[in-house]
């Protein structure tokens, strides 16, 4: 996922500016933002919180909470439901928009922008999904456990390269964009088994409406529409489609953010000729002196040159900007939260042992590695693609083991596939045992490693 705090800098500090009082009071928190681990360190807090609380005297407020019934809208179209499904398909939405971004941006410009780059990375990936659902549907082939098979495919991009950024420089680049690439290609299949395998009935005239909407937004990119608001309000009508149709409404994230406009409206040539000229008009209106309001021919000016700015950067990138700490820092966090709050008691040994939970720890720890290994090696013998520069193959072995840290997307999955609560608290524990497992022994293999 984006760095959500990747300036070298707070913005106080830029060109010698003095910091003012409430820079101080935020320095120590802009400085645990900015490090490459705050967003999973964050995410660990909210999980641990949650199972602290689910097994506490709190414990019946916790659910309480969380199936609170919250009603948005008026008359016969308000949308009622409880707040667990809120967070789960409303503000999760949120995330996989940023998902769909991310996938854009790898397709144009990054480790997927070329048959050649993608080969490696996805052909390990498709390993890494098929294997592991293998291993688990071998142990529930049947009933309603058998719903699961999808859990164990899931990688947490966000754990994966956290473990790999404890290990700082000594990673080599090409094993990061290895991981980065392969869980891209992991959340892509993700979104395609929600879509197809996880939608029971679907009403297709609701349907037919959110797609209309998605189309506007591809219309409205071609003409040339920049403003971020627009695609806003257009993806929250078609997310209400989505919602009514009964495909997850995270699909409708997805699909809109492939119609966002990645592309500017002038180039860096046109953006230096345009400040030369917004420049020489503001020494004539004359520079501002002092911290005073500007007037309002400086004012004009200096409107014009930000909206210059704004034009030199694609929507795209700024969108994903906006939202990668806000993501990380709340929507994520707030899902853990709501999601990973597992009764433990006093049987945690036979849920470990259930066939749900056993299906995905040796889905997500043995299926992922052995899945992305073989597969990887498989792609590299054939002559189809080409082991990275500087990547040794026990590297290989310590990302595919670090991919098996599902968290995130297999809560998500696994919200979806089983609707007994007893089998969703099964899952729970499996996910985060598996979780633990192969963060642990994926960072071990790639510290021996390097």
């Amino acid at each position: 996922m984006t760095d959500p705090t990747s300036e070298s800098s707070s913005t106080s500090n830029l060109f010698g500016l003095a910091p003012s009082p409430i820079d101080r009071v935020l320095k120590p928190l802009q400085t645990f933002a900015r490090h490459s681990l705050a967003g999973a360190g964050i995410l660990v807090a909210a999980t641990v919180l949650a199972v602290l609380v689910a097994n506490s005297p709190w414990a019946d407020a916790y659910h309480h909470l969380l199936e609170t019934k919250i009603r948005i809208g008026v008359g016969a179209e308000a949308l009622d439901a409880s707040l667990h499904h809120w967070i789960n398909d409303g503000l999760m939405s949120v995330f996989f928009f940023l998902v769909g971004l991310e996938i854009k941006r790898e397709l144009l410009v990054g480790e997927l922008a070329s048959i050649r780059k993608a080969t490696f990375p996805a052909i390990a990936a498709v390993g890494g999904m098929l294997v592991p659902a293998a291993i688990y549907w071998s142990l529930n082939p049947s009933g309603p456990a058998s719903a699961g098979w999808a859990v164990p495919m899931a990688t947490d991009i966000a754990f994966a390269l956290g473990a790999l950024a404890l290990l700082g420089d000594r990673v080599p680049i090409g094993l990061k964009v290895f991981l980065t690439a392969l869980a891209i290609v992991d959340d892509i299949g993700a979104v395609i088994v929600i879509a197809i395998f996880y939608t029971d009935t679907v009403v297709w005239s609701s349907l037919g409406f959110g797609i209309a909407c998605i189309a506007l937004g591809g219309a409205l990119n071609a003409m040339g529409v920049r403003r971020s608001g627009v695609y806003l309000a257009v993806g929250v009508v078609a997310w209400i489609g989505f919602i009514q149709s009964g495909v997850h409404a995270t699909i409708a994230a997805i699909l809109m953010a492939f119609v966002i406009p990645a592309r500017t409206r002038i180039d860096g040539e046109d953006l230096l000729r345009r400040m030369d000229l917004f420049a020489q008009r503001l020494r004539s209106e004359g520079v501002p002196r002092t911290t005073a309001m500007n007037t309002d021919a400086q004012q004009h000016v200096l409107a014009r040159m930000a909206e210059t700015i704004e034009h030199a950067s694609a929507p795209l990138q700024r969108i994903e900007h906006s939202i990668a700490a806000p993501v990380a820092f709340v929507v994520l966090p707030v899902f853990a939260f709501a999601n990973a709050g597992v009764s433990v008691g006093s049987d945690l040994g036979g849920m470990l042992l259930s066939p749900i939970a056993l299906g995905i720890v040796l889905g997500l720890t043995v299926g992922k590695t052995a899945g992305i290994t073989f597969s990887a090696w498989l792609a590299v013998k054939l002559g189809v693609a080409d082991l990275p520069s500087g990547v040794s193959w026990t590297q290989v072995i310590g990302a595919a083991t670090l991919a098996g840290i599902g968290f995130t997307m297999a809560l998500f999955i696994a919200s979806l596939a089983f609707k007994s609560p007893a089998e969703v608290e099964t899952a729970k524990v499996g996910i985060l045992a598996a979780s633990m497992i192969a963060g642990v022994c994926g960072f071990v293999i790639v510290r021996r490693a390097t």
